[in-house]
C-alpha cells in the first residue's frame, strides 16, 4: 500500500471516529479528545526527552490526570483553566531552565483538549462549534497537502518544512474559509451577508497552519522526522493534530469573549 493511500485511510478512520463522537459530546467526547492529548503529551515528551527528567515525567502525568477527572466530571471552565495554570507554574518553576519545553508541553497538550471540550459543550451549537472547526482545519490540511504537490511554487517555510508552499498554504486558506463558511450557514443559521464568519473562519485557517509550521520547527530543533508511530502515513497524533491545537484554542477565546468560558458555542447565537 501506497504512503499516500495509507495516509488517507488513516485520515478517514480517525475522522469517522472523531466525528461520531463528535455528535454523542459529553463524557465521551470530553475523554477522546482527553485521550488525544494524552498521546500528543508522550509524543512531546519523546521529541523533546534531552530537556525532561524524571521528576517532570512523573509530575506532568500526574497533573494531566487530574485535569482529565476534573474535565470529565464537567467541572466548570474556570477551574479547569487554573488547575491547568496551577500544573504549568509547577512544571516551570521545577524545570528552570527547560521550562519552556516541559511546561510548555503540558500546555500544548491541556489547552486545545479544555477548548474542544467546552465548544462541544452543550446544544444547540456545540455540535455545530465543533463541526465548523473541523472543516476549516481538515479543509485547509487537505487542500494544502494537494495544492502544493500540483502547483509547487516558492517554499513556504523551507528551513523546517521544506516540503510546504506557497501555493499550498493559499489554497488550503481558501478552501478552510470556504468550509468553514459553508458549515457555519448550513449549521447555525447564519447569513452569507455576515462577515464574522469567513474573517473567524479565514483567522483559524491561517493559525492552523501557524501551527503545522510550529510543530515543524519543534521536530527539525530536536532532529525527529515524525512525532511518533501510532497513526500509519501521518506519523503520530501530533503531526495529525498540529494544526488543531492553535487553532482550537483560538476558537475557544473568541467564544469566551462573546459568549461564556464554559459555553463559547453560545457565540453563534449572537452573530
Amino acid at each position: 500500500m501506497s504512503n499516500l493511500l495509507m495516509r488517507i485511510l488513516t485520515a478517514v478512520i480517525f475522522a469517522v471516529v472523531a466525528l461520531f463522537l463528535t455528535w454523542e459530546g459529553g463524557a465521551a467526547f470530553a475523554l477522546f479528545a482527553w485521550c488525544v492529548g494524552g498521546f500528543v503529551l508522550f509524543e512531546w515528551r519523546g521529541i523533546t526527552k534531552s530537556r525532561w527528567q524524571k521528576v517532570d515525567d512523573i509530575l506532568a502525568s500526574v497533573f494531566y490526570v487530574v485535569f482529565g477527572v476534573l474535565l470529565v466530571l464537567d467541572y466548570s471552565a474556570p477551574l479547569i483553566f487554573v488547575t491547568i495554570a496551577v500544573g504549568a507554574i509547577i512544571l516551570a518553576l521545577r524545570s528552570l531552565g527547560n521550562a519552556g519545553w516541559v511546561a510548555g508541553g503540558y500546555l500544548y497538550a491541556t489547552l486545545p483538549v479544555a477548548s474542544l471540550t467546552y465548544l462541544r459543550g452543550e446544544e444547540p451549537f456545540g455540535f455545530g462549534a465543533i463541526i465548523f472547526l473541523f472543516a476549516i482545519v481538515w479543509g485547509t490540511d487537505i487542500a494544502a497537502y494537494f495544492n502544493g504537490r500540483s502547483l509547487g511554487g516558492p517554499k513556504l517555510a523551507p528551513k523546517f518544512s521544506p516540503n510546504k508552499t506557497w501555493s499550498g498554504a493559499i489554497g488550503g486558506a481558501l478552501a478552510g474559509t470556504a468550509g468553514g463558511c459553508l458549515v457555519a450557514f448550513l449549521a447555525a443559521d447564519t447569513t452569507p451577508a455576515n462577515l464574522f464568519i469567513p474573517v473567524l473562519a479565514f483567522a483559524l485557517s491561517v493559525v492552523s497552519q501557524i501551527g503545522d509550521i510550529s510543530e515543524s520547527w519543534v521536530k527539525r530543533k530536536f532532529n525527529v522526522k515524525d512525532s511518533g508511530h501510532f497513526l500509519p502515513g501521518h506519523g503520530g497524533f501530533m503531526d495529525r493534530v498540529d494544526g488543531l491545537v492553535f487553532a482550537a484554542i483560538l476558537l475557544y477565546l473568541v467564544g469566551a469573549i462573546f459568549a461564556d468560558m464554559t459555553v463559547p458555542s453560545n457565540m453563534f447565537n449572537l452573530i
